[in-house]
């Protein structure tokens, strides 16, 4: 049995990494370099908004979407309270918790690192029960914090204060007040014990906690004591450059999935370490001697040029199996998983499993079967969240209990944390999983335009009839005369074929026209309707009117300025003669009595009353134009008669008269438009208007 340790990092795009058995994978590994992971990177950040209603605060510290930080998660150093408060706060809540531990401790080796998680537990809970949020941080405030979960759709990622540093067998939590211990995961009693004596005997400094991984269960003290070393200094060389930098940047990252695969998923049992990619060799080669030097021979560089690595152990074929929603399993069965954002559901099948007795076996070994292959499964997808198990129904108790065992068993190599229920009388099992990293199809995937993501699209069919009703709908609109539908193709030669009658009837029914234009960009449901609106006479007469009114009110403005620039002007200019010709008598008084009634018109009337007369002197205006173009001929002829006639000098003398009486004092008003000047028959009625204004010579 061979196991083996690949990594291909031969493309400049991607890195992939594979433990495998038999040739058979056990573990994947994927990065994308344009979406490197954020989990356990140390950033400078600074708090951009603190929120009283959940408690929390939002941080910006680089990333694409500022980051949310528990108050929970925000260590007492942060606190903006005095010193001496501070040390009291941590000395009562240390005595508290030591207490409430006491109370509710069990006196047994086995639940020794249940005890001390559950410590650090209560310390984080009794510290921020004593402060609000917004009492003790504030806007602005510079904070070291550390990604503890990676970005996810349109929620930021959660951070936290507690500092915690990796390496190959222990963890370092340089600022977390208490806790640490061994890893639960480790069952063997003298393991425990030997490794309980190792953390005390490495004399940590107060504040300090060190976590024992379960890849150092084996190891030796000078081991331990050496990985203990490296994470010091890397925690050293983060309090330098923090003591350096301006926030937001980033203070220390996690490391390249090279120097994470070496340092969790390689172990003694690992025959080789094979790697394409001659940078990705390097860097390899020299973190494992900086870690376990006795083991830096097992890595190798592959280099062959015709067969790529993942090819030549036939890998690449089981890797295309992680994006099928279906697994097949050996005794002909088969798995559905269906992954959601917080929700994995998975269904049993017994598939062409016939070769057992009674349906109560075939169950149970497919069960059995189903069981270890979900465990391969959740490492390789990375499922996390709640997951749901929809077994085959086993009707015998002693059955479920084996399903039981055989899962947990099998989940005992994931390094995720996970809670496992009990198969329910439906069939059904729930267990939690954490996420330790983005999914292979996450990193690997874009949500789909047509279908949102749910795999599946509307049938042309259902999509015709929506189309129907919404045509339908904006039929009903009375303002409405015609619909014009874009669709794709298929949809609109499946209404045209099979709902010809219906889309007549519709035509006839609502009076519409209904006009479809293909456009195959459109993905079914999808559909776009424009219409096309009768035009409304109301609102057309309501326009004019609005517009008339404004034409009056500016009607009315220039008539004003006229009469004042009329005033001005005739102050300046000369008295008219009695010798004079009879027309331009006549016009100054037709002038002056238009003048004297409309000055009386605008003191009797308001606004409204005064743009009606203007509307009425302008019809008058245009009637008497007529009148005068039609009469022009008859007054030659009078005035011809009038020459000749000795009876008409009287007439004259007295009309010369009254003219010189009446322009004594003249009122001539002069304006910016032309004055119209006509002789004056008999009946003194207007006479062939003549152009003349003030500015003519």
């Amino acid at each position: 049995m061979t196991k083996r340790l690949l990594i291909d990092a031969r493309q400049t795009e991607e890195t992939r990494v594979i433990t495998s058995t038999n040739d058979k994978i056990d573990d994947f590994e994927y990065e994308v370099h344009s979406r490197r992971q954020l989990k356990g990177n140390i950033y400078l950040a600074r708090v951009t908004r603190v929120e009283p209603s959940l408690q929390a605060a939002f941080i910006e510290y680089g990333g694409n979407r500022q980051g949310f930080l528990a108050f929970s998660e925000i260590h007492p150093d942060y606190y903006r309270i005095p010193i001496e408060d501070r040390q009291k706060l941590i000395a009562d809540v240390s005595a508290k918790t030591d207490e409430e531990l006491d109370i509710n401790q069990n006196i047994n080796e086995e639940i020794e690192e249940d005890f001390s998680e559950e410590e650090l537990r209560k310390v984080k809970r009794n510290l921020y029960r004593n402060y609000k949020i917004q009492e003790v941080i504030a806007r602005r405030q510079i904070l070291l914090v550390q990604v503890v979960k990676e970005e996810r759709g349109t929620k930021g990622a959660a951070l936290t204060t507690y500092i915690s540093i990796a390496g190959r067998y222990c963890v370092l939590m340089p600022n977390t007040p208490r806790g640490g211990g061994v890893s639960r995961k480790i069952a063997n009693i003298v393991d425990r014990k030997r490794l309980k004596k190792i953390v005390d005997d490495l004399d940590l400094a107060t504040g300090m906690a060190l976590i024992i991984r379960t890849a150092g269960s084996k190891r030796t003290k000078i081991e331990i004591k050496r990985d203990y070393s490296n994470s010091m200094s890397t925690w050293e060389n983060v309090k330098k450059l923090t003591l350096e930098s301006n926030a937001p940047t980033l203070i220390h990252e996690e490391g390249s999935l090279v120097k994470r695969a070496i340092r969790d998923l390689y172990h003694n049992d690992i025959d080789e370490v094979l790697v394409e990619g001659n940078e990705a060799y390097k860097v390899c080669k020299n973190y494992m001697k900086a870690l376990m030097p006795s083991h830096a021979k097992k890595v190798q560089e592959y280099n062959d040029v015709k067969k790529p690595l993942f090819q030549n152990y036939n890998l690449d074929t089981q890797l295309f199996d992680i994006f099928s929603p279906k697994v097949t399993l050996n005794s002909g069965g088969y798995l559905i998983i269906d992954q959601t954002e917080a929700l994995v559901a998975i269904d049993v099948n017994s598939g062409k499993a016939t070769r057992e007795r009674s349906i109560e076996d075939t169950a149970l070994k497919t069960n059995l079967e189903a069981a270890e292959e979900f465990a391969r499964q959740a490492r390789l997808r990375d499922l996390s969240g709640l997951v749901v198990i929809d077994f085959i129904d086993m009707e015998e108790v002693k059955n479920r209990n084996n399903v039981e065992k055989k899962l947990k068993e099998a989940m005992r190599k994931d390094r995720a944390r996970i809670q496992i229920g009990q198969i329910s009388g439906f069939g059904l099992l729930e267990l939690s999983r954490q996420r330790l990293r983005p999914s292979v199809v996450e990193n690997s995937s874009e949500l789909c335009s047509h279908c949102g993501g749910s795999g599946r699209i509307q049938s042309i069919e259902v999509s015709a009839v929506q189309i129907l009703r919404s045509i339908e709908e904006e039929g009903a609109n009375d303002n409405n005369i015609g619909v014009n539908v874009y669709a794709h193709s298929s949809v609109i030669l499946h209404i045209l074929n099979k709902k010809r009658d219906q889309l007549s009837e519709i035509q006839s029914r609502y009076n519409i026209l209904i006009e479809f234009i293909n456009d195959n960009s459109i993905i079914p449901p999808l559909k776009k309707l424009e219409t096309v609106k009768k035009i409304n006479t109301q609102n057309k007469i309501q326009t004019e009117k609005k517009e008339n009114q404004e034409g009056s009110a500016i009607n009315d403005q220039e008539n004003n300025n006229r009469r004042k620039r009329g005033k001005k002007i005739g102050r300046k200019n000369k008295k008219v003669t009695p010798n004079e010709d009879l027309s331009n008598e006549e016009e100054t008084k037709n002038n002056n009595s238009i003048n004297k009634n409309e000055t009386k018109a605008t003191e009797k009337t308001d606004q409204n009353e005064i743009n009606k007369n203007i509307k009425k002197r302008k019809n008058t205006r245009e009637n008497n134009k007529k009148s005068n173009e039609s009469k022009s001929k008859k007054n030659k002829s009078v005035k011809i008669k009038s020459e000749n006639d000795n009876t008409l000098d009287d007439e004259k003398n007295n009309i010369n008269e009254t003219a010189t009486t009446e322009t004594k004092n003249p009122r001539i008003v002069q304006t910016s438009s032309p004055i119209e000047v006509t002789e004056i028959d008999n009946d003194a009625k207007p006479q062939k208007p003549k152009r003349k204004g003030w500015w003519s010579k």
